[in-house]
């Protein structure tokens, strides 16, 4: 099991590369919470839109999709699970296109949720980058020999 998650959390570039996961993060990351946030800030017009694009149960997908997306944005934002959370966000993004792009369509909807799920697949495989918490759990583990560290250490 300790082997998966060390997986999860490493990242496939380095060096100078390394910093593209980062900024994709930082930036979807940004753009997920500002979305996730006006799924609650305006929960009637969210869920009226959600009525309009045919999702199921709109009074409760609404604030189902901005939990995931505020979460799976912060998540991004610290690097912490960042493959879990681009995951979530990549079905997120599946569904937008299956919905508000199939019933709507338009620049918004055609053009976002498209490059934001090649974003999150590029995550998926990339990693978290630099300046995430998951460098930070996957170097400690390193300096520990692989074991979790001691609490004199963490």
């Amino acid at each position: 099991m300790s082997e998966i998650v060390a997986r999860l959390q490493e990242s496939r570039l380095h060096g100078p590369s390394a910093w593209l996961p980062t900024v994709v993060r930082v930036v979807t990351g940004l753009f997920f919470v500002s979305t996730g946030i006006g799924k609650f800030a305006d929960h009637a017009k969210e869920v009226a839109d959600f009525r309009g694009f045919e999702v199921p149960w709109p009074e409760v997908a609404v604030p189902v999709v901005g939990t995931i997306e505020l979460v799976g944005g912060l998540l991004l934002i610290v690097g912490l699970l960042t493959r879990p959370a681009a995951l979530m966000l990549a079905f997120d993004m599946i569904g937008a296109l299956a919905t508000a792009g199939r019933v709507e369509g338009g620049s918004f909807h055609l053009v976002y949720p498209p490059v934001l799920l090649v974003l999150m697949l590029f995550l998926c495989w990339a990693g978290p980058g630099h300046l995430s918490l998951d460098e930070r759990m996957a170097g400690r583990r390193a300096d520990t020999g692989g074991a979790p560290p001691s609490p004199a250490t963490a």
